[in-house]
């Protein structure tokens, strides 16, 4: 089971609304639900967290190379202009 940190300014709207996409967009490539599991936090505490996940998508910029899991740029969930090269990156990284 992977597990996928979704991440935003204040944790809460925007990782939500970009972790509804990414479940739909994984789904519709016919990766179920029983193949990971999604956790929500702000950018704040992404480095604290990131020993607990295997990957971190952000909706805000974030460069920290003090964590040892990949981070997306997950903006493209918001905008629906990218989706596909975002998804396509998650599934190559975690090897859905």
């Amino acid at each position: 089971m992977k597990k996928i940190l979704v991440a935003c300014g204040a944790g809460v709207v925007t990782s939500t609304a970009a972790m509804n996409k990414l479940q739909e967009e994984l789904a519709n490539r016919g990766i179920s639900t029983d193949e990971y599991t999604l956790g929500q936090s702000s950018v704040a505490e992404v480095q604290s967290l990131a020993s607990q996940y295997d990957m971190a998508i952000t909706t805000t910029q974030y460069d920290n190379d003090a964590i040892k899991i990949p981070v997306i740029n997950g903006l493209p969930l918001l905008t629906n202009i990218g989706v596909d090269t975002v998804i396509d990156k998650v599934v190559s990284e975690l090897g859905l």
